[in-house]
């Protein structure tokens, strides 16, 4: 499967390679999880581009021109629809 027939399919945040984006569908967990990333700019909608993932370790995303860091755990409850680069 190559990265354009992935496009428009809905992937864990943590799955995402480096220099991708997608628009943020959902967030899985509990109330104060959920509560806490959408402060942080993870809202329904919104556009996310992955600037740094290792496939361990944090991962690092611009979401609403501000870096963020996940740990692994946390990215991969943010789901997110995957799209095309620019």
């Amino acid at each position: 499967m190559t990265s354009s027939d992935r496009v428009g399919q809905r992937i864990a945040l943590s799955t995402l390679p480096a220099g991708r984006q997608g628009i943020v569908h959902s967030l899985r967990g509990g109330h104060e999880f959920c509560s806490r990333v959408a402060n942080l700019g993870f809202t329904p909608g919104v556009p996310v581009k992955v600037l740094q993932n290792h496939g361990h370790g944090p991962v690092l995303v611009s979401v609403r021109g501000t870096l963020v860091a996940l740990g692994r755990a946390e990215a991969a409850k943010v789901v997110l629809k995957e799209v095309a680069d620019d």
